[in-house]
C-alpha cells in the first residue's frame, strides 16, 4: 500500500526559476516517508483486526502473532520483511475505539523498529468496505516520530485516506491516497495537501495519477503524478509557473 514515493529532483539551469525555492531530495523524502515505513505494517494491523477479537485468543503466523483481549490486542513483529520493507521488530499495542464504532482503532508505536528506524507515537485507523466496487478503505491518523539510522528526525501528523480497490490481478488492482498533514524535519514545517487522489496499480512501483500540493515556510508548489500511465516522471510547478520535470527513485 502506498509504495515507492520517494522522488529526487532533475538539475536546472532555467534562468527563469529562483533556484532558492527548490525542496531538495531529503525534504521530499522526509514528506512521504512516514508512508513508505508504515504500509506493511497497516495492512498487518487491518489482518489482525479482521481475525476477531474474543477475548484470550492468539493468532500467529511466520512474521508477525496476536494476544487478544476485551479492548484490543499485542501484536509483536518478531524481525519479518513485510512488502519489501527493512526488517520489523517491535510490539504494538492496539486499542479498539471506546465509543464502539466499527473498525475503529489506534495502535501505540514505543521504540518499534523498521531495519534501523525508530518510531514512537500513535497511529489510529477507521476501516470500512464496499461489496459493490470491491474495495476497503483506511482513513489513519498519525501523530508520529521517526528517528532515522543517521540520527535525523521526522515528526509526522495529519489524516490520510488509503483505498485498495480489488481486481481480477495485481495490474487491475490499484490504491489511492488522499488527506493532509504536515511534517516537521530539519528545522523546517512542510504542509501536504493531496488535491488529486494519488493512485496507482499494485503492480506499478510508481504513482502514476493524481497531485499534490507541498507548502515550506510560504512556498508552495504543485507535484502532478501524470495521466496513469506507469512511469517514473513527474511535473512540479513552481509559484511562478515555471514547470520541471522530476525523476522518481528507482
Amino acid at each position: 500500500m502506498a509504495t515507492v514515493m520517494v522522488f529526487a529532483y532533475s538539475c536546472s539551469k532555467d534562468t527563469d526559476k529562483d533556484t532558492n525555492i527548490v525542496l531538495s531530495q531529503a525534504e521530499i523524502e522526509a514528506v512521504l516517508e512516514t508512508d513508505e515505513i508504515t504500509g506493511g505494517i497497516d495492512v498487518a494491523l487491518f489482518e489482525l483486526y479482521n481475525n476477531g477479537s474474543s477475548t484470550g485468543k492468539t493468532m500467529v503466523n511466520e512474521c508477525y502473532s496476536a494476544q487478544y483481549t476485551d479492548t484490543g490486542y499485542v501484536a509483536t513483529f518478531n524481525n519479518c520483511v513485510l512488502n519489501g520493507t527493512e526488517n520489523i521488530n517491535g510490539t504494538l499495542t492496539v486499542t479498539y475505539d471506546t465509543d464502539g464504532e466499527q473498525g475503529s482503532f489506534s495502535a501505540s508505536y514505543v521504540d518499534f523498529y523498521v531495519g534501523e528506524i525508530k518510531i514512537n507515537g500513535t497511529r489510529s485507523y477507521q476501516l470500512s468496505t464496499n461489496g459493490e466496487t470491491g474495495s476497503v478503505s483506511f482513513e489513519v491518523t498519525s501523530d508520529l516520530t521517526v528517528e532515522m539510522a543517521d540520527g535525523s528526525e521526522i515528526s509526522d501528523a495529519g489524516t490520510r485516506s488509503f483505498t485498495l480497490t480489488f481486481g481480477d490481478s495485481l495490474d487491475s488492482t490499484t490504491y489511492s491516497i488522499a488527506g493532509t498533514w504536515t511534517v516537521v524535519y530539519d528545522g523546517n514545517t512542510y504542509n501536504v495537501t493531496v488535491n488529486a487522489p494519488l493512485t496507482s496499480s499494485v503492480s506499478c512501483g510508481y504513482i502514476a495519477a493524481g497531485d499534490m500540493s507541498v507548502s515550506k515556510n510560504g512556498l508552495t508548489v504543485n507535484v502532478d503524478f501524470g495521466d496513469s500511465t506507469c512511469d517514473n516522471v513527474a511535473t512540479i510547478t513552481y509559484p511562478n509557473g515555471v514547470e520541471e520535470e522530476i525523476t522518481l527513485r528507482d
